[in-house]
């Protein structure tokens, strides 16, 4: 039981990685915001930091197993 929903978690961060990295998304960040710099390399790393930490999360496991 407890592999499948692991694996169940896992399909579901890889989709959420889909939707945060497709064109679309990215191009709402891609305008300029701030002193005419565009927001886009920091939206993706954090997209990216968001998706790292939440697999090392669900990889890590618990101290029982």
């Amino acid at each position: 039981m407890k592999g499948s929903l692991l694996q169940a978690r896992l399909v579901g961060l890889l989709l959420l990685a889909l939707v945060l990295f497709t064109p679309p998304v990215l191009l709402v960040f891609d305008r300029p915001a701030w002193l005419g710099f565009s927001g886009l390399p920091l939206y993706l790393f954090a997209a990216w930091l968001v998706i790292l930490a939440l697999a090392a999360w669900l990889l890590e496991g618990s101290k029982d197993e």
